[in-house]
């Protein structure tokens, strides 16, 4: 165990208690995690603190006093949080022994306070040994290391594309051998010039005749292997850029099947830029990569090998002299690589900063207008592209050095193959002739080994691009299928929810929750701004899933039954409707593409949407703007009741489907709901309690928990939480100051959010 003055503490050790902590510990007594509790019973700032040892619980109130609570077997701690503000309570068996609370600045502290001491619970009832507690921390302290430290990318990560060029391998392999073939033939020029000076040129200086039908022959060979060159160059370049592209395509293709199995969490981490960078531009990126700088590479690569051997086997010293500057630039390549590829990470990151302006300012362009700020949007997007000016500076600081550097070293390379050969012919150890081949094949040599170092600053960027793809495509849904869905042929509608728990982060957002809808019947959930009324229907539809507990439809866990399945038979009405950019129809039927014209029109009449659709230009061939430009908030909105319809779903979740309407408006959508309801299960939830009242229940939340179920009449007779909040909005709406309607314009009339 640690000593009590050194043990590491879960949070800081407020000042005021600090100094007695020693001193309150008996003999053989250890802590094993402090907490610093930073609210009083009042809600406002104190200094005060919770301190756990092997025996006991001790707290420190902020005038100093203790208290403290022998640890016993039917003790527990429990944590939950509520607008803004933690609660940590002690309890047994009984009863509550105390309660503190805290900002959720002290949230992670508290629950790590909370896991240490369900630990040591644990390790008093012999559940858990010392070795096991041990192992169990140092996995624990070694996975959140883990977590802090940035991957590194490293070139390999381009080995992963093997696995979407593995279906093309037979045309890889086609244009591999094709490779080969051209780099051959372009090697045969400069081994017939060694011929063409010393039996014709040479001699004929020397005053020998020339022998034209050697010099036609050299002539025909020298053609012969350009114009093969340039037809094996063309075939691989034509047959590997078709390859790539398939490559490039299946990759973007992936990663957005992928992307859209993700469950919700995972989007609301990220950006709309970075994500739209990633699909886009990384993948075209490596598919420019494969398409032309893979193929250079092996084809240098094949050059480089090839001239080589040839070298060698024509004058092996004077083939070491040529290759004297491959080390140095090898480790120039080495030296340099580093640099780039943490610096080709970093751009991608800037350049996302800069998409993400993009991807916030246009699609909110009405609200930047409307408040004028224009003028710091572009502020914002300055700054973005200053920074990524900034950090392409610096990274080609380093690219602009590197290449004149190889440039010289080759330059010298020539030099000094130059010195060397005219030394070997003063010594009659090799020909004129043989030094111009060298000359010729040095030139090819060097240009392929600049090629190559060019290459490195691409290959870099390449895996920085892979890298994002796959953190994409490595990143598992927190709501995946199962193995074996089980079989939903259809649905009744019977909902049952069993100790159901979910927490959001740290955040416990539902508690406990038990809940039974019978099939067809239409429950209305209400509850003040964040009592989890939003966070249940969404896992009913599981778009997260559950911390703890059940939920059942028609008898079978949610979980057991395949995701995009059990989705379709939900239908779903939000308070911001989305619509896509395409027409009406398209849009009615987008959960059911094959829908005939008269199943649209049908649905939009029940959704009486079909008066104002025939209004429109074209009818249902109008084209809708991007995320509904060009119609009104209840046009919309009945367009996606039109919508839910069409696929006539056996759930119907209505989440505040009227808020955001006038009043006339919200008649209209109230009759298009009426009949969305008929027959299904419906769960609603609604801004103005008053849209409610032909529900068969009422189930009121209150911090994650049911606090009552019941009729309207039932629920005002009883005078609890339901009165009390119908209470407060009639209030609200009877001292409302009655505005004039415009003629052409209607004005809602704005309740308090239940």
């Amino acid at each position: 165990m640690s000593n009590p003055i050194s043990a590491p503490l879960s949070g800081e050790v407020g000042a005021a208690w600090r100094g007695a902590l020693p001193s309150r510990l008996e003999a053989g007594d250890n802590v094993l995690a402090t907490l610093q509790v930073d609210l009083d019973a009042q809600l406002r700032f104190a200094d005060a603190g919770l301190v756990l040892t092997e025996r006991s619980l001790q707290a420190a109130s902020p005038d100093g006093r203790w208290q403290d609570w022998p640890l016993t077997r039917d003790m527990a701690l429990r944590l939950s949080d509520h607008a803004g503000v933690g609660t940590l309570e002690l309890v047994d068996a009984h009863r509550r022994l105390a309660l503190w609370r805290f900002t959720l600045a002290q949230g992670p502290a508290a629950q790590q306070f909370v896991v240490a001491f369900e630990r040591q619970q644990a390790r008093r009832a012999g559940q858990l040994d010392v070795d096991e507690d041990a192992a169990s921390a140092d996995a624990a302290e070694a996975e959140e290391g883990a977590s802090r430290t940035p991957k590194t990318t490293s070139t390999w990560v381009l080995l992963r594309l093997w696995r979407f060029a593995r279906p093309y391998q037979g045309r890889l392999l086609l244009g591999f051998l094709l490779t080969l073939a051209s780099t051959a033939a372009t090697l045969v020029p400069p081994y017939l010039t060694i011929p063409l000076m010393d039996r014709v040129l040479i001699p004929f200086q020397n005053g020998q005749p020339i022998d034209t039908s050697l010099v036609m022959l050299l002539l025909s060979g020298l053609l012969g292997s350009a114009l093969l060159a340039w037809g094996l160059s063309w075939a691989r370049t034509y047959l590997l850029a078709l390859v790539s592209e398939r490559i490039g395509a299946d990759l973007r293709t992936t990663t957005y099947e992928h992307l859209l199995t993700l469950s919700l969490d995972y989007f609301g981490g990220k950006r709309t830029g970075d994500l739209l960078a990633r699909i886009g531009s990384e993948t075209d990126r490596i598919n420019v990569f494969l398409s032309l700088h893979a193929l250079d590479f092996a084809t240098d690569v094949l050059m480089i090998a090839m001239t080589a051997a040839i070298l060698f086997s024509i004058n092996p010293w004077l083939a070491l002299v040529t290759l004297l500057p491959l080390p140095i630039i090898g480790w120039l390549i080495h030296a340099v690589r580093e640099r780039l590829r943490t610096g080709f990470e970093k751009i991608d990151r800037v350049w996302s900063e800069v998409t993400n302006v993009l991807a916030d300012t246009i699609p909110g362009i009405r609200v930047v207008k409307a408040f004028a700020q224009e003028a710091r949007e572009a502020q914002r997007f300055k700054d973005a592209n200053r920074h990524n000016l900034e950090v392409n500076d610096r990274l080609n600081k380093t690219w602009s050095l590197f290449t004149p550097t190889v440039t010289l070293l080759t330059e010298i390379g020539l030099l000094v193959v130059w010195a060397f050969g005219i030394w070997q012919i003063s010594r009659n150890e090799i020909t004129v002739g043989v030094l111009t081949a060298f000359i010729a094949y040095i030139g090819r040599f060097y240009s392929r080994l600049d090629s190559m170092s060019r290459i490195v600053s691409v290959t870099q960027k390449a895996a920085a691009g892979a890298k994002r793809i796959f953190d994409i495509l490595d990143h598992v849904s927190n709501v995946p299928d199962p193995t074996n869905p089980a079989p939903l042929p259809s649905v009744q509608g019977r909902i049952e929810m069993r100790g159901l728990t979910f927490r959001y982060g740290n955040r416990s957002v539902i508690r406990g929750l038990d809940l039974d809808i019978r099939p067809g019947e239409m429950i209305g959930l209400v509850g003040h701004s964040g009592s989890g009324k939003s966070t249940l229907v969404n896992l009913i539809c599981r778009f997260y899933d559950i911390s703890d507990g059940s939920i059942r439809v028609d008898g079978t866990d949610i979980r057991r039954f395949a995701v995009a399945d059990y989705r379709r038979h939900i239908g779903l009405v939000l308070q911001e409707p989305f619509l896509f950019f395409g027409t009406i129809a398209e849009n009615i039927a987008y959960g059911r593409p094959d829908a005939t014209r008269e199943q649209i029109v049908a649905a939009a009449r029940a959704a009486h949407a079909h008066e104002f659709i025939l209004r429109l230009p074209h009818g249902y061939d109008s084209m809708v703007g991007e995320r509904g430009q060009g119609l009104s908030g209840g046009e919309r909105q009945r367009i996606s009741i039109a919508r839910a319809l069409l696929i006539d779903p056996r759930i119907l979740i209505l989440d505040e489907a009227t808020s955001s309407v006038d009043t006339e408006t919200e008649g209209e959508i109230q009759k298009a709901l009426d009949n969305l309801v008929q027959g299904r299960t419906t769960i609603a939830i609604a801004h103005r309690l008053s849209t409610l009242r032909k529900a068969d229940r009422l189930v009121v939340m209150d911090r994650g928990r049911v606090v009552e179920v019941g009729p309207h009449d039932e629920l005002m007779e009883k005078q609890g939480a339901y009165w009390r909040l119908y209470e407060a909005q009639a209030r609200n709406v009877d001292t409302e100051p009655q505005m004039p309607r415009a003629p052409e314009a209607h004005v809602a009339r704005q309740t308090g959010e239940v």
